[in-house]
């Protein structure tokens, strides 16, 4: 149990050493954004944040669907792609900065019954830079005045949910969220984030109610596997926060928060070989950043 605690307070204590790091670096990386007819999509929002620094940067595509972001600085970096019409897409691509970046081409589907009017899109850019500013009130009010405009729209509750989560009224979030599951219930994000709403409230069992209701096997973002993942970790339910870090480095076997963490849940179910070998292939992706250095440690300590 000493092992254990002792591991699980290094975790902590890295990634807040981690957190106040800055996003610059060298590193660059382009690529592309059609619809599902192989059409480029222009004006797409392609955002990078990296967790460790808590910053990033964003960028727009241009009229063929391009895109290009430099000088960021190695590391698993979280990507949005969102544009108003469309069902955003999250991925998290892995940058290095001392060789070429792979091309990161994605495809959004259209959101059905959805009319998008010019109008519409406009107050909807507005609202997502004030969004992007902090400015939460300002924001949601924008999107709620949309919302009594555009009825159909029921998307848009999700920016509502987002406007109250960041300001840690989860409550109000929730009830946001769950008017887009009243449109669609089968709606992934929405379920995730009532999920997270809870979790971040403390209430872990009602948390993982939701997170149970998106099916495990039609969990294909590693990101979203993750987040499930690491609630399950925070209640030191290790076997099944496992299925999800596991899953998640089968759909990105690069996935450096997946291995990472997936050789700490191995450690504190003492699969120390288990553990070594998720360590050891973190290592084959990863030799240059500070966790890695904590990672060899890991490796070290549990070989002795």
């Amino acid at each position: 149990m000493k092992r254990t605690a002792l591991f699980l307070m290094i975790g902590i204590l890295v990634c807040g050493l981690m957190q106040a790091q800055d996003w610059k670096g060298k590193g660059r990386v382009k690529g592309t954004v059609m619809d599902d007819s192989g059409n480029p999509i222009e004006g797409v929002r392609v955002k990078f944040f990296l967790k460790k620094a808590q910053g990033g940067t964003t960028v727009t595509t241009n009229d063929k669907g391009q895109w290009n972001v430099n000088w960021i600085r190695l590391g698993s970096w979280d990507v949005d792609f969102a544009k108003i019409g469309y069902e955003p897409k999250q991925l998290s691509v892995q940058i290095s900065e001392f060789k070429r970046n792979p091309d990161v081409d994605v495809s959004l589907k259209k959101i059905e019954g959805i009319i998008i009017s010019e109008e519409l899109e406009v107050k909807l850019t507005e609202g997502n830079q004030l969004f992007e500013q902090g400015q939460y009130d300002e924001a949601r009010t924008l999107y709620e005045g949309m919302l009594e405009e555009y009825p159909d729209a029921y998307i848009v509750h999700m920016n509502v949910g987002n406007c109250y989560f960041e300001q840690e009224k989860y409550e109000e979030a929730v009830a946001a969220y769950e008017k887009v599951l009243a449109a669609d219930p089968d709606h992934i994000s929405a379920k995730l984030s009532i999920g997270n709403s809870y979790a971040n409230a403390g209430e872990a069992d009602k948390a993982l109610e939701w997170y149970n209701q998106i099916p495990f096997e039609e969990i294909n973002d590693p990101n979203v596997l993750y987040n499930i993942g690491a609630n399950y970790y925070n209640l030191a339910k290790f076997q099944e926060a496992l299925r999800y870090y596991q899953r998640s480095v089968e759909v990105k076997e690069d996935y450096l928060d997946g291995l990472y963490q997936l050789g700490l849940t191995h450690l504190n179910l003492q699969q120390n070989s288990e553990a070594i070998q998720a360590f050891e292939k973190y290592l084959t992706y990863d030799t240059e950043s500070e966790r890695s250095t904590q990672v060899r440690g890991f490796i070290e300590y549990l070989k002795r």
